[in-house]
């Protein structure tokens, strides 16, 4: 192997044991197999091109271009033509991946489920370092600057993963930075021919290899610098915290040891489950209730309210109890039924908050949950979340009268206190619209009848999901005005508004009920995402409003009016798990009463995943399809690259001894004629250099400087073959050159295209390759003989 090809192999595997940094991020991490295998046909592209051989920045770009081609082939190829050669739809698709891999890593905790996004990103990613690191490693021969993007490769991945882990990383990427400078300065000290390091001590093997001693001094200088990277943080003051760093003690990603809940935004990706392109199903679940309508999957409740965004508030958490407590201000004179909940969430769903139907009364569960009583929710303890989970969940159906909401009584003063705080940077305008909207109302239930409404009906307000969630104090003030917006604006609108009602109100993050399946089962999808408010009641408890317009359901006891009450009836939004503006009717809408009834309603969270497909084929398949690919690319490119390379070597450096001088003469008058064969000028062996030149010249057309060139070309091969001293002639290839540039000119369109495309002079690879094979044969022949011929060495 050459020393180019060990040093290529090093870059390729540099990048790869750099890239293991990004194996904590992702589960599964299978992606480094595809990245390893699309890698080394980069690296396999670069090698060739090199040895045709082609000027560098064209070698950077036929990299370039395959490693696209292999992407496409890998991500986007029903969008491309013969599916990989990129278009406008393959860049379309590449587009979107990316976008939705940002969505993804902004919405999962580490590690991410390996969705198509990610897995384009990484893969990608992989491939431009290491093209970067080939370009600079081996293409431009500096392998020091390469350091460069494989420490932005591993930097990126130890600041998002963190762990006890990350020392194993680092010293995989600095092991293998030092074997690509080892390997650079190996090739470089083999072109200068033996190293003198002194004399050798004692004879041995040591002293036959010529850089022996500076590839040792670098290997010691090498680990002591690793060594040195390794020990001294050690002994250096921790910093913890900053953008990357984790938070948290106990609960969810934390280290564990704590009892509170760290005060996280669950709604940082609620929007772009709202408006992803394909509904994928979270999770499904069986209940033995036939009315779903109001079985909302609640998360997490957000009770603290800063102005600028609601979130849950810090609380202590403890052991899931065996059954969990009343729930508080839930009277017993209220209507209940207790129901059965089996729930089974997506392998690919990673959520700290347990989803379950509220109130809960008993949860069945494997792992590590614990229990925050006030917001009644079930967080992951040390890492532990909802991926693949299978729960049992006890829980009430809490049906109370208008009558009863309309006579409820105050909440305690804490209660009240702490859910009916609002910050002074509310802007007045919430205030006085909630006032004016609930003008006339004689108790907290009718105002808040009339909140809920005033959004989802009377209002109009329109419900858009492309709509930023906004931040900062006028937020929703810019929200009442514009008077669109998504469950986020409207749950958040609401809740702030009964708040300076004296209301006590939160938000509740969560799921819709979902989609009624054949089978009897409920299907929840991304697109059934969801925030509504949730207002207490003093009797009752806390208590859902449905304010967004067009979104799961409105809850019974605020569509009967109350005796001596001017609440008007509010009508009943479709139940539909389909969120995106559609021309299509909704699938609640083109489903009969008796398929409802039936439970065979099409779910578009259900067809969509199994409509869907994966985008990643086995990996024979890849490597068939791509090896077709080269094949239908490169053989017609062959001759082209064979005389390319040809060339080069004929008209390339040589040594300085007569036997160079005329391997390189020879050489030269080789490719002259073959050059002069591929514009139509067949050669002819019989003629002496003299007479072929002259030859070359009439029926090329030359003009009298390239007429000279051949001939003092012919005459230095003529002082080759016949002086018995023949003397090394300058500028051999300038004039091989000139004269391949003269018949281009003379040549036609045509000619020039076929010179180019497919030479003639091509034809002796078929010679050569028949020759070998006949020697091949010879020789197989004669040891087969000799075979038989030898005595067996036997006695009779």
């Amino acid at each position: 192997m050459s020393g180019r090809a060990r040093l290529a192999l090093c870059a390729a595997a540099a990048t790869l044991m750099a890239a293991c940094a990004l194996l904590p991020l992702v589960d599964p991490a299978t992606w480094i197999f595809q990245a390893a295998f699309l890698l080394a046909m980069q690296t396999a592209v670069g090698a060739l091109t090199r040895r045709v051989p082609l000027a560098r920045p064209l070698t950077v770009a036929v990299q370039a271009l395959v490693t696209l081609m292999l992407l496409t082939l890998s991500f986007a190829r029903q969008q491309a033509v013969v599916g990989i050669v990129p278009g406008p739809e393959a860049f379309h698709r590449f587009g979107v991946l990316l976008q939705a891999g940002t969505d993804d890593v902004g919405r999962y905790s580490i590690p991410a489920p390996l969705s198509d996004g990610i897995r384009l990103m990484l893969v990608g990613g992989v491939l431009v370092i290491g093209l970067a690191v080939d370009a600079l490693a081996v293409t431009y021969r500096s392998a020091a600057p390469a350091g460069l993007p494989l420490l932005a490769l591993y930097s990126v991945a130890a600041g998002l993963s963190g762990g006890g882990a990350a020392w194993l990383w680092f010293l995989l990427a600095a092991a293998g930075y030092l074997m690509l400078l080892l390997a650079e300065g190996r090739d470089r000290l083999s072109q200068w021919g033996r190293v003198f390091g002194g004399a050798p001590r004692t004879p041995g093997p040591d002293s036959a290899t010529g850089a022996v001693a500076p590839v040792r001094t670098g290997r010691r200088i090498g680990a002591v610098a690793l060594g040195i990277a390794l020990v001294v943080p050690l002994g250096l003051p921790a910093l913890d915290g900053g953008l990357l760093g984790r938070t948290g003690t106990g609960v969810g990603t934390g280290s564990g040891g704590g009892g509170t809940i760290s005060a996280v935004n669950p709604l940082v990706s609620l929007r772009d489950s709202l408006n992803v392109d394909e509904d994928r199903q979270v999770m499904s679940y069986r209940t033995n209730t036939d009315d779903t309508q109001d079985l909302y999957l609640r998360i997490v409740s957000l009770d603290d309210f800063d102005g600028t965004a609601w979130k849950p508030a810090q609380r202590h958490i403890q052991d899931v109890p065996d059954t969990l407590p009343t729930p508080i201000g839930l009277g017993s004179d209220v209507q209940r039924a207790s129901i059965l909940t089996r729930i089974s969430a997506a392998d690919w769903y990673a959520q700290d908050w347990l989803p379950m139907p509220y109130p809960a009364s008993q949860v069945k569960i494997k792992g590590s949950w614990r229990y925050e009583p006030v917001g009644r929710t079930l967080v992951g303890d040390r890492g532990q979340n909802t991926r693949g989970a299978q729960y049992e969940v006890t829980s009430l159906i809490v049906q109370p009268t208008a009558a009863q909401l309309a006579s409820a009584p105050e909440p305690s003063a804490a209660l009240k206190s702490e859910f009916t705080k609002v910050p002074g940077s509310l802007p007045p305008v919430v205030a006085a619209t909630a006032r004016k909207v609930t003008e006339g109302s004689t108790n907290h239930y009718e105002q808040a009848v009339k909140l809920q409404d005033y959004f989802a009906v009377s209002g109009n307000f329109r419900y858009d999901t492309q709509v930023q969630v906004g931040s900062g104090s006028a937020a929703i003030a810019r929200f009442l005005k514009e008077k669109e917006g998504f469950c986020v604006h409207f749950s958040f609108a609401m809740a702030a508004m009964a708040r300076t009602l004296g209301i006590p109100a939160r938000v509740a993050v969560g799921f819709t009920p979902g989609t009624p399946q054949a089978d009897g089962s409920m299907s929840v999808g991304l697109r059934d995402a969801h925030a509504w408010p949730e207002l207490y009641f003093e009797g009752v408890g806390w208590t859902r409003f449905e304010p967004t317009p067009n979104r799961g359901t409105v809850p019974q006891y605020t569509q009967t009016d109350t005796p001596g009450t001017d609440v008007p009836n509010v009508p009943k939004p479709t139940l539909s798990s389909s969120t995106a503006p559609s021309a299509a009717p909704s699938t609640s809408e083109s489903c009969t009463a008796q398929q409802r009834k039936l439970e065979a309603c099409p779910s578009e969270s259900s067809l969509a995943a199994v409509g869907s497909h994966d985008d990643s084929w086995p990996w024979f398949k890849i490597l068939g399809i791509a090896l077709a690919g080269l094949l239908i690319l490169g053989v017609p490119l062959l001759p082209m690259l064979w005389r390319i390379r040809m060339r080069s070597v004929r008209l390339g450096g040589h040594g300085r001894t007569d036997a160079d001088a005329a391997a390189y003469t020879l050489g030269a008058w080789q490719e002259v004629t073959d050059t002069a064969w591929d514009y139509g000028i067949a050669p002819d062996e019989s003629q002496t250099p003299r007479k072929a030149a002259a030859r070359i010249v009439r029926l090329g057309g030359l003009d009298p400087t390239a007429s000279d060139a051949v001939h003092r070309l012919a005459a230095a091969v003529e002082q080759v073959l016949y002086a018995p001293h023949p003397r090394p002639v300058a500028g051999l290839a300038d004039d091989a050159r000139r004269i391949a540039d003269a018949l281009r000119t003379s040549a036609s369109r045509a000619g020039r295209l076929r010179a180019l495309l497919a030479p003639r002079s091509a034809i002796r690879v078929v010679w050569a390759a028949s020759a070998r094979w006949t020697t091949l044969r010879a020789r197989l022949a004669a040891r087969r003989e000799t075979l038989l011929r030898r005595p067996s060495g036997q006695n009779g």
